[in-house]
């Protein structure tokens, strides 16, 4: 077997692992779980073994460079530097991971995926994936199914396919849609393909009609729009475009008006007017703002939102949100100014290669003056609109935060970036021998890098699982907490648990309380090293030492985590505890009562602690008041003169 059919076939290999990419991450519930994403790494590692086999198997090595790659280049660095200086070291770590990938994969696809026969594949792969997934949607709005395999997800009147959130199923196949309509209408496919792929657009508008996401259908109804508009002013697509116009609205104008929960979600927006007053998206928007404004230009760390939310907490939003659920917001909060530029960057030239591309894919070849249909434009027509479609809905949501969606996102921007080698050719760079060394340990150090990270992260996983089925704050689940940290020792959550099953098993007595409580104070105090910005930390070990009898001692704990999480009504009443011990009634008193402000729900603590705090408080006035009529007239501290002198 000769070099040139080696390096076939390490083609062929890196197209079979993307495709895996491609379908597993929606199938795996977006690919959010730690295992999933895991999966996704190690075939990301195989993809970049196979690219660096072919830089010495092909004779004549070409890289396809469009000025888009700078961007990303420029952003991946930025990340790293970024990460470096973070506080929060393991959530940086794991952000920046998901950059690497998301940037292995983009040059990955770019370079060895852009042959014609190659992007069809990818387009018809995505659209019969997505077409399985929106049946598996409708089963769910028909049955009312309350389930994604096999984990529970209770949801009225929509469906989340195989995701978790109606939301991100809706921005994967907004993304999708596009590229089915494009290569049904515009591709030289056979026709038996391009029924097939109709069929399959149209169950994929079904899928997106039954999400009952508002942002999916905007960001759908608007890439719709740009569609038609680009098909009907083009001779050659203008009928089969206007038919496939009138049968989407003829089904659309059959169907959603016999739909009960279609309609209530139609009549409730416009009620609402379109307005975000009732939506908590309003409050973490504000939120992020506040954030932002710590450090405009460098912004506050990678995957930081969620942690620094809880100093600027809206006392309306008592959930924890993850994310600002608008990826603008977000990238501007964690990113800076400097990292969302380079983010517009990017964008503003892909957007520059499209135009450039457009007028050398828009008019069809001819064969003796007849038209004829070409996949060029459906290409780059279906992956535009696709990505129009997302950055249409990241206004509402964080579809790019989930990875199944980023990396689907990803595939299409390398595609479309791929496309830009039809209008020249001045983007090929010949790799010459020191590039093939130079690339090859590029490649190399993210294989080495990411192969260590995940084997971190998988052993880190596996004890994290066996801790989770072991009884809760046993000594066993201990061990199992502490191979965990072993294996990752930047993970403040770990140690955060280790300590919390030390509290534990002191608060429930013994001789040894006082050990215990000690052991708990110590991991306490590596989860504050490890996440300055934990409310929870500071109150555990304030904790310890109220158990501990060092009541003098706590209060400055006590006060550094309100500080940390002022709004949040589980640890504002947890403080309103510290009081009690104290004997401060009447400062537990205003504890409780703020926290049942901002939650008077399952708030059990506030609650119960807020009458017996009263009834003491209620019991000490009404022995005041009688050792004051009891005491004799002339006794000090009474202030009252004898009647008769």
């Amino acid at each position: 077997m000769n070099r040139e059919t080696l390096d076939r076939w390490c083609e062929r290999g890196i197209l079979a692992l993307v495709l895996a990419i491609l379908v597993f991450g929606p199938l795996a519930t977006g690919a959010v779980r730690p295992r999933s994403f895991l999966i996704i790494q190690g075939l990301t590692l195989g993809v970049l073994l196979l690219w660096g086999a072919r830089f010495w198997l092909n004779p004549r090595p070409q890289l396809l460079w469009p000025p888009a790659c700078w961007a990303v280049v420029a952003f991946t660095v930025y990340a790293v530097l970024h990460y470096l200086n973070a506080d929060i070291e393991y959530v940086a770590r794991q952000e920046l991971i998901r950059i690497v990938i998301y940037a292995f994969l983009f040059f990955a696809i770019l370079n060895n995926l852009h042959r014609q026969e190659t992007t069809q594949v990818i387009a018809c792969t995505l659209v019969f994936l997505a077409m399985a997934i929106s049946g598996y949607a409708i089963y769910q709005f028909l049955t009312h199914s309350k389930w994604v395999w096999y984990h529970y997800v209770p949801h009225d009147f929509n469906a989340s396919g195989t995701f978790i959130s109606r939301n991100h199923l809706g921005g994967f196949l907004e993304m999708i849609l596009p590229l089915g309509l494009a290569f049904m209408v515009a591709s030289r496919l056979h026709v038996v393909v391009k029924v097939t792929l109709g069929y399959a657009s149209l169950v994929i508008l079904a899928g997106i009609v039954a999400t009952n996401s508002r942002g999916t259908w905007v960001s759908t109804g608007l890439v719709l729009l740009l569609l038609f508009s680009v098909l009907l002013f083009h001779r050659t697509y203008r009928l089969p475009a206007l038919v496939l116009l009138v049968v989407l609205l003829g089904v659309g104008a059959y169907y959603l008006p016999k739909t009960y929960p279609i309609q209530a979600r139609l009549k409730t927006t416009l009620a609402e007017g379109g307005s975000i007053e009732q939506d908590c998206r309003a409050h973490l928007w504000q939120a992020a703002y506040r954030i932002w404004q710590e450090n405009p230009w460098w912004g506050v760390g990678p995957a930081h939102y969620d942690y620094r939310f809880r100093q600027f907490r809206p006392a309306e939003i008592q959930m924890r949100p993850g994310w600002v659920h608008n990826d603008y917001l977000n990238t501007l909060t964690e990113w800076g100014v400097v990292g969302a530029g380079l983010v517009v960057a990017f964008w503003a030239l892909l957007g520059l290669g499209v135009l450039k591309t457009w007028p050398h894919v828009r008019n069809a070849p001819r064969d003796i003056g007849k038209p004829r249909n070409s996949t060029k434009l459906a290409l780059v027509l279906g992956t535009t609109l696709g990505l129009t479609a997302i950055l249409a809905h990241s206004a509402v949501d964080f579809n790019f935060h989930i990875p199944a969606n980023a990396i689907l996102a990803i595939a299409l921007m390398a595609l479309l970036s791929s496309c830009l080698r039809f209008a020249t050719d001045r983007y090929w760079a010949k790799v010459v021998p020191w590039g093939r060394v130079l690339a090859s340990v590029v490649v190399l150090a993210g294989v080495a890098y990411l192969g260590v990270q995940g084997w971190r992260r998988a052993v880190e996983y596996v004890w994290l699982q066996r801790a989770a089925r072991a009884p809760s704050f046993s000594p066993a689940q201990v061990a199992c907490l502490e191979k965990a940290f072993a294996a990752e020792p930047m993970n403040p959550e770990t140690a955060y648990a280790i300590a919390e099953a030390w509290r534990i098993q002191s608060s429930e007595g013994g001789e040894n309380y006082r050990e215990l409580a000690t052991q708990a104070m110590t991991w306490f105090e590596r989860h504050m090293a490890l996440n300055p910005w934990s409310g929870y930390g500071y109150l555990r070990y304030g904790w310890c030492l109220d158990w501990l009898g060092r009541l003098d001692e706590s209060r400055p704990y006590f006060e550094r985590a309100s500080q940390l999480e002022p709004n949040g009504y589980f640890l504002t009443a947890n403080v309103g505890l510290h009081y009690v011990q104290a004997g401060n009634f009447a400062a537990a008193r205003t504890w409780f009562e703020r926290s049942l402000q901002l939650s008077s729900q399952d708030n059990p603590i506030a609650r119960n602690y807020l009458e017996i705090v009263n009834r003491r408080l209620q019991e000490a006035a009404t022995n005041e008041i009688s050792a004051k009529l009891a005491a004799p007239p002339d006794s000090p501290g009474i202030g009252l003169k004898p009647a008769v002198e």
